[in-house]
């Protein structure tokens, strides 16, 4: 049996980085547009800038959510 391309192993072995846009943001958080780039704005939320393009992981909007529920449990 043939061992699997380099870059399917590469692909097991880290976790796949989504990156969302603001929009879908908006609907995951059901928040306005300048709801969310006010969380940008002051940090809360992470983002990274492509060009003129701002992308926020899926790893940074768990870590909001994650953070929020902690500070309400309080």
């Amino acid at each position: 049996m043939a061992s699997p391309p380099l870059a399917v192993l590469h692909a097991e072995a880290a976790p796949a980085l989504d990156l969302l846009t603001v929009p879908q943001v908006m609907v995951r958080l059901q928040l306005s547009r300048s709801a969310v780039y006010d969380l940008l704005r002051t940090g809360q939320l992470a983002s990274i800038t492509l060009g003129r393009a701002r992308r926020i992981p899926t790893h940074a909007l768990t870590d909001f959510i994650r953070t929020r529920l902690e500070q309400e449990a309080v």
